[in-house]
């Protein structure tokens, strides 16, 4: 079987696994409601006055673009690693013609689209309620969206691997992900754009990884970034993205070694 026939046959899988156990699919979207709170908590603040250039609409536009990236760019190859590396299962992965990590990735890749039904009914809420006003008018930045999501998953997918391929050195390393998980809520814009922190921090902040990961798709979607902001944030995200891979796969070329030698 070539290689790219092994591709498709992965992604096909990935689909399957998602709808075989779509109950845990359900719970995890269910439980990605965090920017529905924001988005009440700010709008019911936006209406006694404008924080910032948000007004309730402005917050309603951020917060409904912050699901729609949220819940196109998760992954949760970390939990997999953990549970395969616990388990031995592993061993397994590694008896394949590809890398695991390709594996992972066909497999995360091949649930998008049960992710892009269940965020159908997003888009006519957001053209209903608020208008395509909010949407870029730019068709350029449209195009730009879709590198954008794309750049914003690498990043979380390869962070993952990252943090997941300690397992092979220590017990568990979801508490690492954990302090990581906690740094994007704080910085990448999911509770509170990054517009509206102090200017000291904020441009500190926007060279983070965590923004490249929700507000610079959030922001060119809204079309609230010029062409130029989006193109250096996807630079960022290339560099983020090949800087976590390339740590990923020291850690697990020498964490293997481990992993074999102690009988995985």
């Amino acid at each position: 079987m070539n290689r790219r026939l092994l591709l498709a046959t992965l992604l096909r899988t990935g689909l399957a696994q998602t709808v075989a156990y779509r109950g845990e699919l359900v719970v995890w979207l269910l439980t990605t409601n965090t920017p529905i709170i924001m988005l009440i908590v700010w709008t019911a603040v936006a209406a006694e006055a404008p924080v910032g250039r948000y007004g309730t609409n402005e917050f309603a536009a951020y917060f409904l673009a912050s699901l729609v990236v949220r819940l196109l760019t998760g992954a949760w190859v970390i939990w997999e690693i953990n549970e395969e590396i616990r388990t031995g299962t592993l061993s397994m992965r590694l008896l394949k013609p590809l890398h695991p990590f390709l594996i992972y990735a066909a497999e995360n890749i091949g649930a998008w689209p049960i992710r892009i039904v269940f965020l159908l009914p997003v888009v006519p809420l957001f053209l209903v309620w608020l208008g395509p006003s909010y949407l870029t008018r730019d068709p350029i930045q449209a195009l730009l969206f879709v590198p954008c999501l794309l750049g914003a998953w690498g990043i979380w997918f390869s962070s993952m691997l990252c943090v997941g391929c300690l397992a092979l050195y220590w017990h568990r390393s979801i508490s690492v992900f954990d302090v990581w998980l906690a740094a994007y809520l704080a910085f990448s814009g999911y509770l509170v754009p990054i517009d509206l922190f102090p200017v000291w921090l904020r441009d500190w902040v926007e060279l983070l990884p965590f923004a490249q990961i929700l507000a610079l798709p959030v922001n060119t979607m809204l079309g609230v970034i010029d062409r130029g902001r989006t193109i250096t944030g996807l630079l960022l995200q290339l560099v983020y993205g090949l800087s976590f891979t390339s740590l990923a796969l020291l850690l697990f070329r020498r964490g293997v070694r481990r992993f074999e030698a102690f009988g995985g």
